[in-house]
C-alpha cells in the first residue's frame, strides 16, 4: 500500500503539472527525479510522524510487561516506517529506471541524507504530538491533520524555493521539511543551487523537539493513570 500511494502521488503530480503546463517552471532536468525528491521525502515525513503519533503510549496493555517501555514503542515504529519507506523508494526508483531514461542524481549521498532528515523530523514532531495526545486527544487529533494537509502545500513539494518571491520565504522557512526537500533537489540536480534553504536547521529542530519529546514522555509517565483509557 504504501508503495502504491507513492506511485498514485507520482502519477497524479506529474499529470497535473503536464496539464496545467508548469512543467517548465520547474528545475531543468529529470522532471520525474524533481518530483520523487518532493513527494517521498513529503510521504517519509508524515507517514513517521503518523507512526510515532499512534504508538503504544504508557497506558497500553503492553507497557504491564516489565521490559517494554514507550522509548521502545516510538524506536520500533519509527524503524518500521523507515524500512518500509526505503523499500517502496528503492522499488519505485528501480522501476523509473528501468522504463525510463538511466537516473542521473548529481549526489546520491546528499539526497540520501536529506531523505533521513525528513524522517528523523517527521519522528521528532509525531513524538511531541503522541505526548500531547493523552491530556488533549481532541485537540491534538485536529492539529495533526491541519499539519499534515497544510505541508501539502508548505513543504515547498510542488514549487522551486528559489522561484518564490523574497515576500513569500518567510511563509515557508518556519518548515523543515521545506529546507529539506530544496536541498534534496540542490543535491539531485547539479544546476540548482539552494539559496533560501539549509540543511542545518531541520537538524536544530529535530534535536530540539527530541529532547522537548522525551522530556514529555517522562513527564506523562510519571502522572499516567488507568482512567485516561477509561470508556474509550
Amino acid at each position: 500500500m504504501s508503495m502504491l500511494q507513492a506511485i498514485l502521488f507520482v502519477v497524479a503530480f506529474y499529470f497535473m503539472f503536464t496539464v496545467l503546463g508548469t512543467r517548465n517552471m520547474a528545475i531543468r532536468g529529470d522532471f520525474l527525479i524533481y518530483l520523487v525528491t518532493g513527494i517521498f521525502l513529503y510521504l517519509t515525513h508524515i507517514k513517521a510522524l503518523t507512526a510515532v503519533m499512534g504508538a503504544e503510549g504508557p497506558t497500553s496493555a503492553m507497557m504491564l510487561h516489565a521490559p517494554m517501555n514507550t522509548i521502545v514503542a516510538i524506536v520500533s515504529s519509527a524503524l518500521s516506517t523507515l524500512y518500509i519507506q526505503t523499500l517502496s523508494l528503492f522499488v519505485i526508483m528501480l522501476g523509473i529506471h528501468t522504463i525510463f531514461d538511466g537516473l542521473v542524481i548529481h549526489d546520491w549521498s546528499g539526497v540520501i541524507f536529506m531523505y533521513l532528515l525528513a524522517w528523523a523530523t517527521g519522528c521528532a514532531v509525531g513524538l511531541i504530538f503522541m505526548n500531547l495526545k493523552p491530556w488533549f486527544p481532541d485537540v491534538i487529533g485536529i492539529v495533526q491533520s491541519i499539519y499534515t494537509r497544510a505541508n501539502m502545500i508548505a513543504s515547498g513539494k510542488m514549487f522551486v524555493a528559489n522561484a518564490l518571491p523574497a515576500m513569500m520565504i518567510p511563509w515557508f522557512s518556519w518548515n523543515p521539511l521545506f529546507h529539506l526537500i530544496d536541498q534534496a533537489r540542490g543535491f539531485a540536480f547539479n544546476n540548482y543551487f539552494p539559496h533560501h534553504t539549509n540543511w542545518h536547521y531541520p537538524i536544530y529542530f529535530t534535536i530540539a523537539l527530541v529532547m522537548l519529546g522525551l522530556m514529555g514522555d517522562f513527564y506523562t509517565r510519571k502522572r499516567v493513570s488507568a482512567s485516561w483509557t477509561a470508556g474509550r
